[in-house]
């Protein structure tokens, strides 16, 4: 039987894009997301049998959930052998404003708890079994803070040190953590973005450089490589420079705007 790859946030942008690759590369689908007729939708528009692909509504950042859609796969295709926690939301914050208090604990919701929430149902049994990969998909923006992304970065750099902390606790076990860094990314996440973005990469490329580091079980990798460069130059650069550097950006749209 062909291998199986479990993936959330597979309704559009790169979920999409990794779910299209794992596709064509031979590999069965577990597809978890809000939207299940859209994931419907789009597998039948690209021809997808049905034996390949199955579907799961959840939502990440209810954890009930997404467990639920994880250890409903185990039972209807059997363990996964990839487990992508692709699922995030970015939005912007102000500090100074009471709702924007509840956004930041949505996105941390989603971005970090709903991660861990989304390997719970496989750890155990992948450790037992001596094989398997886990994905995180982080961000370049958790590198370094940007202004009005406070929820959106440090959510972020939550992802990078979780899967590192979770990377030494199955180092013995046989399973693979490995934490994927995307640059800008062409989806309907950052088209609303009010500032310039080098090195925009289309989603399908992308997907094609992180099913290699999957692949690979390569623990650590930013996509593009030359948004790498960038946040290793920005983490050198001391707090005035970078302050000045980012004086007067526009900040990402806080809800509602």
């Amino acid at each position: 039987m062909s291998k199986l790859v479990f993936i959330t946030g597979a309704s559009s942008g790169i979920g999409q894009a990794l779910a299209a690759r794992f596709h064509a590369a031979g590999w069965r689908l577990a597809l978890a997301a809000r939207r299940t007729a859209d994931i419907e939708r789009w597998a039948q528009e690209q021809g997808f049998a049905a034996d390949r692909y199955a579907v799961y509504g959840a939502d990440v950042a209810v954890f009930d959930s997404i467990v639920a859609a994880g250890q409903a796969c185990i039972a209807a295709q059997g363990l996964p052998d990839v487990v992508i926690a692709n699922a995030g939301i970015s939005v912007g914050v102000d500090t100074a404003v009471r709702s924007d208090l509840d956004v930041m604990a949505q996105t941390f919701a989603t971005n970090n708890i709903g991660m861990a929430a989304t390997f719970h149902p496989f750890v155990e049994a992948m450790a037992r079994r001596g094989s398997g990969t886990l994905v995180g998909v982080g961000s370049v923006a958790g590198i370094r803070g940007l202004p009005g992304h406070g929820a959106y970065c440090s959510s972020k750099a939550a992802v990078i040190s979780y899967c590192e902390s979770l990377r030494g606790e199955l180092q013995a076990s046989g399973v693979k953590v490995v934490t994927l860094c995307p640059g800008y990314i062409d989806t309907p996440l950052t088209r609303e973005n009010r500032y310039a973005m080098p090195f925009l990469m289309a989603p399908e490329a992308f997907a094609d450089q992180a099913f290699s580091s999957i692949e690979a079980g390569t623990s650590y990798r930013v996509i593009p490589w030359q948004m790498g460069v960038v946040a290793k130059l920005l983490r050198l650069l001391p707090n005035a420079v970078f302050d000045r550097a980012l004086a007067g950006r526009p900040r990402k749209k806080r809800q509602g705007q």
